[in-house]
Formats: C-alpha cells, sequence, structure tokens
C-alpha cells in the first residue's frame, strides 16, 4: 500500500469535481487544493454516499462546522461516487461541505488510501494554511472516524503554529 504524503511536506495538489449544497441550490464547480491556501483544509476520504458510518461521520462534520470555521478551515468529503450521487446525499443529510469525486481514484491513490474491495479507506488529512500536510489518520477498518473535536483539536494548534 502506497503510503501516500508524509507530514510536514507540501499536499499532493489536486483538482476534482464536485458540489456543495447551498440553501435549495446544489453548486457545483471544480475544487483545485491549491486554490485554498491561506485556509486550512480537512480532506474527509471516505468509501461511500449513503452508508452507515459515512453518513454518521460527515452529518457529525457537517454540524459542526461553525467550529471548522472558528478555525479558518474548509472541510472537503471524497469519495469514488460522482457528483449526481454526492448531490442526493447532500440533500439527504443536508451535508455544508462540498463532496467531491474521485470516481477514477487517482486522488486516493496519490494519498495512499485506495483500498482492493472497498475503493477507498476512511482517512482524514489536516493541510495547513500553507498548503503543508499537518496531521492524518487512515483507518484499517472503516467502522470508525476521527471526532470532530479531535479534528478541531489538531486544528487548533496548527492554527496557533
Amino acid at each position: 500500500m502506497a503510503s501516500g504524503p508524509q507530514l510536514n511536506t507540501e499536499a499532493t495538489d489536486f483538482t476534482l469535481p464536485g458540489g456543495v449544497l447551498s440553501g435549495e441550490t446544489f453548486d457545483r464547480s471544480d475544487y483545485h487544493l491549491s486554490a485554498a491556501r491561506g485556509r486550512s483544509v480537512v480532506l474527509a476520504f471516505y468509501p461511500g454516499d449513503n452508508t452507515s458510518v459515512c453518513t454518521k461521520q460527515l452529518c457529525s462534520y457537517s454540524s459542526g462546522m461553525e467550529a471548522f470555521e472558528g478555525l479558518d478551515a474548509d472541510v472537503w468529503g471524497i469519495s469514488p461516487q460522482g457528483v449526481d450521487s454526492h448531490e442526493s446525499f447532500a440533500r439527504a443529510f443536508g451535508l455544508r461541505m462540498p463532496l467531491l469525486a474521485d470516481e477514477g481514484r487517482e486522488i486516493a491513490k496519490a494519498y495512499g488510501v485506495s483500498a482492493p474491495g472497498i475503493g477507498v479507506r476512511r482517512a482524514v488529512f489536516l493541510i495547513g494554511p500553507d498548503g503543508v500536510l499537518r496531521w492524518k489518520h487512515v483507518a484499517l477498518l472503516g467502522a470508525t472516524f476521527q471526532s470532530l473535536d479531535t479534528l478541531t483539536n489538531h486544528l487548533s494548534g496548527i492554527k496557533d503554529a
């Protein structure tokens, strides 16, 4: 298994199609990691839309968006499903973060989280405003996820650094 980017090195840049629910509208666009410079970014890789653990994870992060905003951080969910699937998932659960489509799993491979059988391992990468990878967690089994508190604690350390 590829290890992906190492801590304290520049995060691998990418562009993925995605969208974010804004009121009644699902705004589709391309997301460029390099365009997020100046803010921290939480990359939350998850195996699939509308699955029980992924739904709990993304609902938890969505309900904590104000905490992320207070730390100048954006949260991007990334999975192999297409943007249409992401739109129905976001609408079903009122998810407030962009959901990005990594249909060829190229970005999952670049980050070392592509896995045979399940497609993508549940993983979180915290990238500082300077584009440097500051913290990561890759689950061996996808039954649990990193909590909002864990992420905001690590993000506040980045912001204060």
